[in-house]
């Protein structure tokens, strides 16, 4: 009876290694995995969650991200049923977005990045010789949003400026290139800040202010013709050398370009002296995409990376450090002008594309 009570015992102190063993185990694969966060994010965001640095981070923490792309103003027509947030480039899509889906509280904003104007040298110099800019540096200035206002409402052509003899590429109606408004967040904004300085110093409000704007934002995108959705493919089409000889693009895509060490040849980044921010904004809709978004807005080294993607962490400018003669480190001189609600927005964009 010893001996089989012996036995007996071993088999249970056995199976009591094995199931220790086996529980340890779990709770380490427990501890190790990631959780998955599904997530729909304007384009000019794809590199920063796409970057292995990126990555590592997020699984450090305990996330896999598994991001899709989509104009910041077309979220509104997706359905994000299985979502745990959505992340449009600023913040009347994501407000719109919150009322739809019924996400109550405060929407976090983890980063932000002015609106800017990109040119090459020779046009720049153009524009400064006829009082269109102001030039400070060999590779940054200053546009000045009511002379060029002006212009635009006077269909002035790039001949009519003094300086184009040798720029063959400075032909036709002088104009910012920008993204479709309707679908775009940046173009948006473009409609935002001009109908800003056309309105007065005022941000359009109601019926009586879109009537007064109407006519020049029309004639802001009319005169464009085709338009993209996409900030990304405005910017890479300058850049190679194909895009149009002004465009109006996120300060954060020449951040990044020149933090990954591209030469970026004779770019000029100019700041209109009335411009808006594109503050972009978290919608949770689960309580993992609620995690996510509070530890992109806390962590010191995924705030560190969305510096080194262009970004400026909210809360902290003296994170963001500009790069060389191309950036302002601080926006000294830059007006910002307050965006009008997504139903105007809206509106104006519908009125502007015709």
């Amino acid at each position: 009876m010893r001996r089989i009570a012996g036995i007996v015992l071993a088999v249970l102190l056995i199976g009591g290694v094995v199931a220790a063993v086996v529980a340890g185990r779990y709770d380490e694969d427990r501890s190790t995995a990631t959780k998955t966060v599904r997530m729909v994010i304007g384009s000019e965001k794809a590199e920063y969650f796409a970057d292995p640095d990126v990555v590592r981070a997020l699984a450090a923490k305990g996330y896999t991200v598994r991001a899709e792309t989509s104009g910041s103003w077309a979220m509104e027509g997706l359905d994000l049923k299985g979502y745990d947030l959505a992340f449009p480039s600023s913040q009347a899509p994501a407000v719109e977005l919150a009322n739809r889906y019924k996400v109550r509280g405060t929407l976090p904003r983890p980063f932000y990045s002015p609106l800017v104007v990109v040119a090459h040298r020779g046009t720049a110099r153009v524009l400064a010789a006829n009082g269109l800019a102001t030039l400070d540096s060999g590779h940054r200035g200053t546009l000045k949003m009511a002379a060029y206002l002006a212009a635009a409402r006077d269909d002035r052509t790039w001949q009519q400026l003094r300086g184009t003899g040798g720029h063959g590429e400075l032909s036709g109606t002088l104009l910012i290139s920008s993204t479709d408004p309707e679908s775009s967040n940046s173009g948006a904004l473009y409609l935002a800040a001009a109908s800003y300085v056309a309105n007065g110093g005022r941000a359009v409000a109601g019926k009586a202010g879109l009537d007064r704007t109407e006519p020049l934002l029309r004639k802001l995108v009319t005169v464009q013709g085709a338009q993209q959705s996409s900030s990304d493919a405005v910017f890479r089409d300058f850049v190679s050398g194909a895009g149009n000889p002004l465009v109006w693009v996120y300060e954060s895509q020449v951040a990044s370009l020149l933090t990954r060490g591209q030469q970026p040849g004779d770019l000029v980044v100019l700041y209109p002296d009335t411009t808006v921010n594109s503050d972009h904004t978290v919608v949770p809709m689960t309580d993992r995409g609620q995690a996510l978004a509070e530890l992109l807005s806390t962590d010191e080294e995924l705030r560190r990376l969305a510096v080194r993607h262009g970004f400026r962490p909210q809360g902290a400018a003296t994170e963001f450090a500009s790069a060389g003669t191309f950036l302002k480190h601080e926006l000294t001189g830059v007006r910002q002008a307050p965006v009008p609600t997504s139903a105007v927005l809206h509106e104006m964009a519908r009125r502007a594309r015709g």
